[in-house]
């Protein structure tokens, strides 16, 4: 089972009891105690994951929570893949529950429809009092919201980390992570020895495929103009990207097929011996623990490297919401609150593949090194970029991300052999006839 996403549960109503119950003594944080009503309910849609301890930490404590408040909880686990169906039917039935985990898509995509209660005095309390968010954490939430207000609490980032054999590297003089993608693709040649080829990256029409966006972006290249409305991926900076990679491939140092794979290709070569670098969210690292242990040993983690310009390494975040049609908002953003604790999340963090959201949890004990893919996901939290930097993150970019217009122009260049000049031309074309349709 793949990473969290989103969550949701119908909003019941409130069998509600008479008295009301001021929860404050332990959140001083916060402005003013929620007013918690014993004999209400609170129906909370949990994401399911792939850990099924963290499923039940999750659950347990939410119930936990109600008992100890006198509140009746019910928690309802959501796969992944069937939540935009149910969350769909939801807010067309208006049966959302009162709270839930959702990722930072759909929580752009409602909020617009203003699905979600503001919950900025929750963001800003959680955050002065565990160090403050970290930045790219906090611009995604910002980017996520509706009209200038934050609509969900993070509780976990992921990415795209680098994966490399640390075995085969070190056999081939290698010792550090790589710190650029010039620095990536020379080790990787480097470690290509066929049957194993260095660099796993899909180039492929595919969600891995998009990894070539942000390597694009770090070199400069851009997908449209600052104002979200112009293409603008034909220029110098896409030129010089462009050379890096074909002069990669010209070296041999990718997978057949790669320009082919499906979403699982990457995590197939890395698994098979095939590929000494993925870039891959950390689910392969969970399959190579069970199916192959000394493969999980000789992994490494980091995060996306820097091209000439800047580092783009973005990051995905799943929160917590509440929404406007919530009968008991009071308990929802109290047990969301209650969620953020440290008790918990130490807990939590150690048994899921999350990075931290806020500065304090990067000292929490699951991220002390001893995970190597907790390492990694903290080093991307702490450098990593809001999706779409430095784009604007729009419904015109969100769309030609879909439509994977960057891999289909590498594939030009590396398959077809077009010139780069025709390559973008095509690329920019795409990009303007879909940021038409959006203006």
């Amino acid at each position: 089972m793949a990473h969290t996403r989103w969550t949701r549960r119908r909003v019941l109503s409130t069998t509600a009891g008479v008295g009301a119950v001021a929860l404050g003594a332990a959140r001083s944080a916060l402005a003013a105690p929620y007013v918690l009503r014993k004999g209400s309910k609170l129906t909370y849609w949990g994401g399911l994951i792939f850990s099924d301890v963290a499923n039940k930490l999750l659950v347990d404590e939410i119930n936990a929570w109600g008992a100890a408040n006198g509140i009746e909880t019910e928690v309802v686990m959501i796969n992944q893949n069937e939540t935009v169906q149910k969350v769909s039917a939801a807010v067309a039935s208006g049966t959302l529950p009162d709270a839930l985990d959702l990722s930072v898509d759909l929580l752009l995509l409602l909020s617009r429809q203003d699905v979600f209660m503001p919950v900025d005095d929750l963001f800003d309390a959680i955050g002065k009092a565990q160090g403050g968010w970290f930045p790219a954490v906090a611009a995604t939430t910002d980017t996520a919201g509706n009209a200038g207000a934050k609509t969900g609490i993070p509780f976990g980032g992921s990415g795209n980390l680098i994966l490399r054999r640390n075995d085969l590297l070190t056999e081939a003089g290698i010792a550090e992570a790589p710190e650029t993608w010039q620095e990536l693709a020379d080790q990787a040649a480097a470690a290509t020895k066929p049957p194993v080829f260095g660099l796993g990256l899909a180039l492929s029409n595919v969600g891995d495929g998009n990894v070539q966006v942000s390597v694009l972006q770090s070199y400069g290249g851009r997908i449209a103009d600052d104002a979200g409305k112009k293409a603008a991926i034909k220029s110098d900076a896409t030129r010089t990207y462009l050379q890096w990679l074909k002069a990669a491939w010209d070296k041999g140092v990718f997978p057949p097929g790669n320009t082919t794979w499906d979403g699982a290709g990457d995590n197939q070569a890395y698994l098979s011996g095939q590929a000494a670098f993925i870039a891959n969210t950390g689910s392969v690292a969970i399959a190579a623990k069970t199916q192959d242990p000394e493969l999980y040993e000789a992994t490494a983690y980091s995060a996306l490297p820097a091209g000439p310009v800047s580092t783009v390494s973005p990051i995905n975040l799943n929160l917590r919401a509440v929404p406007r049609t919530s009968q008991n908002p009071d308990a929802a953003k109290a047990v969301i609150e209650h969620l953020s604790r440290p008790e918990f999340m130490g807990r939590y963090y150690d048994a899921a593949i999350y990075g931290p959201v806020l500065q304090d949890q990067a000292k929490l004990a699951a991220f002390d090194g001893n995970n190597p893919v907790l390492a990694g996901l903290l080093d991307l939290i702490r450098k990593g970029t809001a999706p779409g930097y430095p784009d604007v993150y729009n419904a015109a970019y969100a769309e030609a991300y879909i439509n994977f217009v960057v891999p289909k122009m590498c594939q030009r260049v590396v398959i077809d052999n077009w010139d780069f000049d025709k390559a973008m031309d095509e690329a920019q074309g795409s990009i303007q006839a879909i940021y038409d349709k959006h203006a």
